[in-house]
């Protein structure tokens, strides 16, 4: 079953430096039950910041959870990146298989 609105859920993407620190961000989140599941991958970045283009190595974290822990979830993420502006964005779930997303929402704590 494909539920159509899954607003109350979104994918939160955040990169990191190290594989170390996209692992000590994910084990936070999911011993908070701020996130359900996070997936890490390399990805090559090309940016600008402080007006220098730059190209990193990088991991992105991929982050499934409940929109409405967004906040606390990113305070989280914030107190443990090592980026002065880390990425932190939430990008909807517009639909998705009904079962799993009950499994985010059971693997998520309640939001106030």
């Amino acid at each position: 079953m494909i539920k159509q609105d899954a607003s109350s859920y979104c994918l939160v993407m955040v990169t990191v430096a190290s594989e170390q620190e996209g692992e000590k961000i994910a084990e936070a989140l999911l011993t908070e039950q701020l996130a359900a599941c996070v997936s890490i991958t390399p990805v090559n970045s090309f940016y600008t910041w402080q007006e220098k283009i730059n190209r990193d190595r990088e991991w992105q974290l991929f982050i499934k959870t409940n929109l409405a822990l967004f906040t606390e979830l990113a305070q989280t993420i914030q107190a443990l990146h090592s980026y002065e502006v880390p990425e932190i964005i939430a990008l909807p779930i517009l639909a998705g298989f009904q079962p799993y997303l009950n499994w985010i929402a059971d693997s998520t704590k309640k939001p106030n």
